[in-house]
């Protein structure tokens, strides 16, 4: 039985590192503008379990040492971050983040769309003033693949088309890929040599893909509330376990299932039989494996680093996120 830390307990051997960077990350955000400042207090209140910057870190630790190049990567991770969240609470018409009012929703599209770019080009313009070009390709390549993934996933989702491996795609680029620039900063930001950038890129990106695996079962009532939510049947979001379901089972119960999701997705009853029929399937025994290889190989890659305490807190950081409630 795996025995989790809490994030408090993983956080231990960088904890002064983490107060040092949120003093820092708050100042970099001041500006000259009144509204801009009252809408960067509010979202650095509304930040969450804050687990990139923890990503940076232990991989500046894991690869040598954490120095001013480590903060900067970690302010510049988090801006871009932030500002991808707050652009798909516009994209998406969502009103709420984290159980609070999303930006947009209390000031408006047009402002978050500001923001956003804001928060863009404060982390361009951060790297720029440091010298960190190795960081801003690192990053710039991230926020490609993301706005690649996003745009993979609304030409699917039209269609209902999306086989595993474009599911595995889109979640790579989509979330994998900041996971992956984030473990990669952190190690570049240590002097690591580029095989080591290279292999924490890819240990990051095999972490991101098992959260993002683990997000989409908590949609089958596999979490804290033990409700099945059908937030992505709603959206047309073809995730792993309702693929798997829709390829194990016959081809009239197929069309049905299709159908409901192209035209009846906002009807409770039906999103209920979709989810039902998913959760009767192979689905959620098969999606929890695929997360549990991704994350073994995550491990087995952070193994190949020499023993310390940061790389203990990695994995135990890599099981918190594949076996957190929510």
């Amino acid at each position: 039985m795996i025995t989790l830390k809490t994030l408090d307990e993983i956080k231990a051997p960088i904890e002064q590192q983490l107060e040092i960077f949120e003093e820092r990350f708050e100042a970099e955000l001041k500006s000259q503008v009144s509204l801009l400042d009252t809408i960067m207090r509010f979202v650095i209140k509304r930040k969450g379990k804050q687990v990139r910057p923890l990503f940076i870190f232990l991989s500046a630790e894991i690869c040598g040492k954490t120095n001013d190049a480590t903060y900067h990567a970690a302010s510049l991770i988090e801006m871009l971050h932030t500002a991808t969240l707050i652009h798909d609470d516009v994209v998406d018409d969502s009103m709420q983040r984290r159980g609070f009012f999303s930006l947009n929703a209390l000031w408006g599209n047009k402002v978050a769309v500001l923001i956003g770019d804001y928060l863009l080009s404060k982390g361009l313009l951060l790297s720029l003033k440091n010298g960190a070009y190795q960081m801003l390709h690192i990053c710039s390549d991230a926020i490609r693949e993301m706005s690649e993934g996003e745009l993979l996933q609304i030409e699917k989702a039209r269609r209902l088309d999306i086989k595993e491996e474009i599911y595995f795609e889109i979640i790579r680029k989509k979330t994998a890929s900041l996971i992956a620039s984030a473990c990669a900063a952190g190690a570049a930001s240590a002097g690591a040599s580029d095989a080591d950038i290279e292999k924490m890129k890819l240990m990051g990106e095999k972490i991101g893909i098992a959260f993002q695996i683990r997000d989409d079962l908590f949609d089958f009532g596999d979490g804290d509330a033990g409700k099945p939510q059908g937030n992505d049947i709603q959206e047309k979001k073809m995730t792993l376990p309702l693929i798997h379901a829709l390829n194990s089972c016959d081809k009239s119960t197929r069309s049905h299932i299709i159908k409901i999701i192209k035209n009846e997705n906002t009807n409770p009853k039906k999103i209920q039989e979709v989810t039902e029929f998913v959760i009767n399937s192979p689905g959620i025994a098969y999606t929890r494996q695929k997360m549990n290889e991704y994350r073994d190989d995550a491990i087995q890659l952070l193994r190949t680093f020499p023993e310390s305490a940061a790389r203990t807190a990695m994995e135990d950081l890599i099981l918190f996120v594949t076996e957190r409630k929510r």
